[in-house]
């Protein structure tokens, strides 16, 4: 993709946790931790470019100028109920970080993602915020999930997902083109009920134990 908005992972490490991450075979607890260190390491491209500022500390040995994160303030917004599962990987890297939540669910008559439930850190205005879903499939819930976290006042957002199909990345690219998305590899297409082809099935379901 040469869209410079997109980014595709491709360290070692995240393609071969995703290769264990799809086989139908992993079970709750292996899924979970592979979850985690997938978006930690995700997490580590996505805040590549935070900028820096130089300040004094004084070692054992001697006073020595340091870089460190130039007061940027960050916020993790999960996208329930998948997205939870990826929150702990994330807060390793960015352990001051707020975390808010979003809950959607898809209207029966108009197909429309309604909120039923978000809770945003005051200042989201002031933070770089980081919208987390491991499933990016037609989009449709993670592009509504930003722009209610941009009508709270939010301005610097980035999307980070585990694995996403063309039809999701079109669709936030065209819907919100000042987002950032950082994923860990790109499918092949969505099938007819909307599941990410070969995908790892069903995000929420292996990470909760529901099916």
């Amino acid at each position: 993709m040469d869209n410079k908005k997109v980014h595709i992972m491709q360290h070692p490490l995240i393609k071969h946790k995703i290769s264990y991450l799809r086989n139908k075979n992993t079970g709750t607890k292996i899924f979970n931790e592979l979850v985690s260190e997938i978006a930690m390491l995700i997490c580590y491209e996505a805040t590549r470019n935070l900028p820096l500022q130089t300040v004094e500390i004084e070692t054992p040995l001697a006073v020595a100028k340091a870089e460190v994160i130039s007061g940027k303030k960050m916020a993790i917004i999960p996208i329930l109920r998948a997205g939870l599962g990826m929150v702990e990987g994330v807060k390793t890297l960015v352990p001051n970080a707020k975390v808010g939540h979003i809950g959607l669910y898809r209207d029966e008559k108009t197909l429309q993602p309604v909120q039923y439930y978000c809770k945003m850190p005051p200042d989201i205005d002031r933070r770089d915020v980081f919208v987390l879903d491991p499933m990016l499939a037609t989009g449709g819930s993670a592009a509504a999930a930003i722009q209610f976290i941009k009508d709270y006042g939010a301005k610097s957002i980035k999307l980070m997902c585990i694995i996403a199909a063309p039809e999701g990345i079109k669709k936030i690219t065209e819907t919100h083109p000042d987002v950032e998305i950082f994923c860990g590899v790109v499918d092949t297409c969505l099938n007819e009920y909307g599941y990410i082809v070969p995908g790892l099935g069903d995000a929420g379901d292996r990470i909760f134990g529901t099916k």
